[in-house]
């Protein structure tokens, strides 16, 4: 259980106590209804994180909603978009394992999560991960309900696989970019568990180094 669920539940229980003292026992059935749904919400399960080199789990409880090839400041990356419902567990897990090379929080609007202009347009958290042989940007992005992007570390951290590192208050959205070179093992329409579910696997540094250089030489002809 994540703590901000005990102090909305808490919250809520007061309200709850004082309307039926106020009002009526009727009154206060809101309340605790509210009460008993943030401590769901907020609800933090363990999970079975996978141990294969290479692979990137998802960093989001969700439904996959989009698979393209974006352009990312002049380079190419493979997008996986993944949709957070107020029914999903939002509690958000490092992608891979590495160290935390920089954070970058975005302000922004608070567009619905399933629209593609979010990605670029809303409050959002953005991360990079570098691990031995990858590197990967994930990011945090704020919904139409979502008024808080938590997250636990900080630069010059190093992370697990699967590790905690955050939360996205009800709905909201994550998107992970890749190297194009990336091996997609979801497809659009998947759900997805974060920190068990995996994404892709990614080659190791060493071919993606190699297969940049051989497209410079291609081009140089």
């Amino acid at each position: 259980m994540v703590r901000d669920g005990y102090f909305y539940a808490l919250f809520l229980l007061a309200a709850a106590l004082l309307t039926g003292w106020l009002a009526s026992p009727a009154w206060s059935i809101p309340c605790v209804l509210l009460a008993v749904f943030s401590l769901w919400f907020f609800r933090d399960p363990e999970r079975v994180v996978p141990d294969t080199p290479g692979a990137v789990v998802s960093p989001a409880d969700g439904k996959v909603t989009n698979i393209s090839q974006v352009n990312v400041d002049g380079q190419m990356r493979t997008r996986i978009s993944i949709f957070l419902n107020v029914f999903d567990v939002h509690v958000n897990r490092s992608p891979i394992a590495g160290r935390i090379r920089d954070i970058r929080y975005q302000r922004g609007k608070y567009l619905n999560a399933m629209n593609e202009a979010c990605a670029e347009h809303n409050e959002q958290n953005i991360v990079t991960v570098e691990g031995e042989d990858q590197t990967v940007v994930f990011k945090q992005i704020a919904g139409l309900l979502a008024r808080r992007i938590v997250f636990s570390k900080k630069v010059g951290d190093h992370v697990r696989r699967g590790e905690r590192v955050g939360l996205i208050k009800f709905g909201s959205r994550t998107d992970i970019l890749l190297s194009p070179m990336a091996k997609v093992e979801v497809q659009t329409g998947d759900h997805v568990r974060g920190g068990a579910s995996i994404l892709a696997y990614m080659p190791p540094e060493s071919e993606l180094v190699g297969a940049a250089a051989a497209r410079r030489r291609e081009a140089g002809k």
